[in-house]
């Protein structure tokens, strides 16, 4: 790397003799007297000025320049000043995928991350900073998986300024971060009586929703998108290849969560209630783009309907069906109007919950389970789940019993 430092308090000429000198400028005495010149690797020529007395450290800083392009660590010092919403902001803005996905991180950073850090210099984060970050997160009484996400986002900002250049490292790599704590709440799924309950107070309309939820295991919006080329009455298998969404606002087909396509079996008593179902309410004809407000539409004739025809609205389910459901059921207060209690825990998620314990209350592998919800890893579903095994410690020790007791030993 050519470089070079000037000083702007004198100049080189030649005399009248051909001698060479150095006379003052026209600038002696007057601002900051060194500039340390040199080309970065993109070929633009960068600078840095020294104040009088400073030569050495204006060669010492133009060495570690020279060093940092030799190791491939250079970082633009200009660049390093971006403030980290300014480069977060640009970043999302040169996002594609999934339009969801975006709005979501912008969201979450604009409330929770840009406050914090947002003003905060890239070339001036450290380790402690995203540690203090973190707790700030844990302390404003968000649950810890949400705060995992928004740590997530940051991370992955900064990961992008490293790539470009803004940033040496990321710093929330470094082994002294950890992700902010998930708590100790555990799922505790629903009792089959409430199911059955549950079932009975859904309008008879929804009210196989129930079954393919608690019976298959599949998401809220598998169950709206659900449709009749999924369904395998034959081989006693149910095909969960899409689901209903809103991106942006705007209902869509899309692949299930992931893009995880799967085969669940589907019970015979689910099967019933789905053959009787679609006889009640025939499939209804729905047009939607795929995956986004301008994705190619696509025709799917789905199993469940809203009153007035066409698909079913998730919040209009959620709010004048599940929770006036929940309320009468004694899961939640009754509400005097439209606007119920927060039921998080008690969302239709929950049947997917049932779902999970039944089967490992059954006896069934980690593994199936984790294949026949959708989950990206078995590794996610043990740790959801692992809990609700709780005979697997008596079965270990049966085992050993019966490994490590000679035969014939003498009681």
């Amino acid at each position: 790397m050519a470089g070079s430092i000037q000083d702007r308090w004198f100049k080189t000429e030649t005399n009248a003799d051909g001698k060479t000198i150095r006379v003052k400028t026209e600038r002696h005495g007057t601002g900051m007297r060194y500039r340390a010149r040199y080309f970065a690797p993109d070929g633009k020529r960068k600078s840095k000025s020294f104040a009088d007395g400073q030569k050495r450290l204006a060669e010492q800083w133009l060495s570690k320049m020279a060093a940092d392009v030799a190791r491939g660590d250079y970082i633009d010092p200009n660049a390093s000043q971006t403030p980290f919403q300014e480069f977060a902001e640009e970043w999302l803005a040169s996002q594609s995928g999934d339009p969801n996905t975006k709005a979501s991180m912008q969201s979450q950073l604009k409330l929770h991350a840009f406050p914090r850090i947002g003003s905060r210099r890239l070339g001036s984060f450290q380790p402690s900073h995203i540690r203090e970050f973190v707790t700030q997160l844990e302390a404003s009484g968000m649950s810890g998986a949400y705060a995992r996400v928004i740590f997530s986002n940051v991370r992955a900002v900064l990961s992008a300024a490293v790539e470009d250049g803004y940033l040496r490292r990321n710093p929330c790599n470094s082994r002294t971060v950890t992700l902010p704590e998930m708590g100790t709440r555990r799922v505790v799924p629903w009792q089959p009586e409430r199911v059955f309950a549950m079932r009975a107070a859904m309008a008879a309309r929804f009210r196989t929703m129930v079954d393919v939820g608690a019976g298959c295991g599949l998401r809220q919006g598998e169950i709206l998108g659900l449709c009749v080329d999924e369904l395998d009455f034959d081989s006693g298998t149910l095909h969960v290849e899409q689901q209903l969404k809103l991106s942006l606002s705007r209902p869509v087909f899309a692949p299930p969560k992931g893009g995880k396509l799967r085969d669940v079996p589907l019970p015979d008593p689910v099967a019933e209630e789905l053959k009787e179902h679609i006889k009640r309410f025939p499939p209804v004809k729905v047009t939607l783009p795929w995956m986004r407000a301008s994705g190619q539409p696509v025709t799917r004739h789905l199993i469940f309907s809203g009153p007035t025809g066409g698909h079913v609205w998730r919040t209009s389910l959620n709010e004048d069906h599940w929770k006036p459901a929940l309320a009468k059921v004694g899961v939640i207060p009754r509400a005097r109007s439209r606007e119920h209690a927060a039921a998080r825990e008690h969302g239709m998620h929950a049947l997917r919950h049932f779902y999970a314990s039944v089967l490992l209350d059954g006896g069934e592998s980690i593994k199936a389970v984790s294949e026949y919800l959708g989950h990206s890893d078995p590794g996610l579903t043990l740790k959801v789940y692992a809990h609700l095994m709780p005979s697997s410690r008596d079965r270990a020790r049966k085992a050993l019993d019966r490994a490590l007791r000679p035969q014939n030993a003498e009681r």
